[in-house]
């Protein structure tokens, strides 16, 4: 209420008591701007709190990705940890926690492996009590186990054929007669791979992700020089060696109650598209029926696109070939 100054009262004592109450009046008013401009302060760091784990949300699920640390967006939460933290003081103060610790107990070492034993025994001349001399006996022992690694080895299979012929034959200036064992069967004739070898490249490079190109680096380490191109060429010939049984494979993996599937994409040197597919396709034990003998099947077809009409075509079609030429290429 305003007060005109025809209003003020002559009286000394009415005019004290006058400015007392607007003096009294200041301070509420005072004290409640404190108040707002408190509550203003804390809503607005509770919503730039919120803004920017809005925009943490935002950049994890919509932007590129970064090495963000898990857990990240709840370095902003000091005001509710802080909370939750002193209730859980409180509570633990309240009543008394009792618990029993378990020791870790490691898990034995596999019985196939493997083992060397290593015997660590006091010396002979130690083996007498010193106080009577007297010899002593063994009364246990005590077996501790540690493992080992051993890198992995290349050797070099030395074939040799011994030819013979007919020393009679030479004298007599006739047809000589020549025999030599037949050369034994291999996946790549005339070339340095054996099976294992063939088997570990294919293996590092679909179950253990292993480019050509790492795995060119890899032998390389050991002093042999295979290019990926070499590596490349094998991949094609064992997967013609290997489609019929791959063929198989396909006509017993159509014939289970369920078969999943699912694609992903592939980065292809000297393709059209950006992106290609490999398709992957699953039976097995894993099914619905855990009484099923057939073990766990995967196989992989390589398709330019994500269509249904791809794995419809594969339902019903064979699958073309098992490694394609220009997946061995990547």
């Amino acid at each position: 209420m305003k007060i005109l100054p025809d209003d003020l009262p002559n009286d000394v004592d009415s005019l004290k008591a006058l400015l007392l109450e607007q003096s009294l009046l200041l301070g509420e008013k005072d004290s409640a701007l404190a108040i707002k401009d408190d509550q203003l302060a804390e809503w607005a760091s509770k919503y730039e709190r919120i803004l920017e784990q809005w925009r943490l949300a935002q950049q994890k699920q919509f932007g590129k990705g970064s090495e963000m640390s898990p857990g990240q967006g709840e370095l902003f939460d000091e005001s509710e940890n802080d909370s939750q933290e002193d209730s859980a003081d409180v509570e633990t103060d309240s009543q008394t926690v009792s618990y029993t610790r378990t020791k870790p107990k490691r898990k034995p070492l596999p019985k196939d492996l493997p083992r060397e034993t290593v015997v660590v025994d006091v010396p002979e001349s130690e083996k007498t009590c010193s106080c009577c001399q007297t010899p002593l006996h063994r009364i246990g022992e005590d077996t501790s186990e540690k493992l080992a690694f051993l890198p992995a080895q290349l050797k070099v299979i030395e074939t040799v054929r011994p030819k013979y012929a007919c020393r009679q034959c030479e004298k007599a200036e006739t047809k000589t007669t020549i025999k030599q064992a037949a050369i034994p069967p291999s996946i790549i004739p005339k070339g340095i791979a054996t099976p294992s070898l063939l088997s570990q490249v294919i293996t590092g490079k679909f179950q253990y992700s292993l480019p050509l190109y790492r795995q060119e680096a890899m032998f390389k380490q050991y002093g042999i020089e295979l290019s990926r191109q070499t590596l490349s060429d094998w991949m094609q010939k064992c997967s013609t060696a290997l489609q019929p049984l791959y063929d198989r494979l396909h006509t017993i993996l159509l014939e289970q109650p369920v078969i999943q599937a699912d694609e992903t994409t592939l980065n292809v040197i000297k393709e059209a598209r950006s992106s290609c597919y490999m398709w992957l396709y699953c039976t097995g034990k894993d099914g619905p029926d855990k009484r099923s003998p057939i073990p766990n099947i995967v196989l992989y077809d390589f398709q330019p696109t994500r269509s249904a009409q791809c794995a419809i075509r594969k339902s019903t079609d064979s699958l073309d070939v098992l490694l394609p030429w220009n997946i061995t290429r990547i």
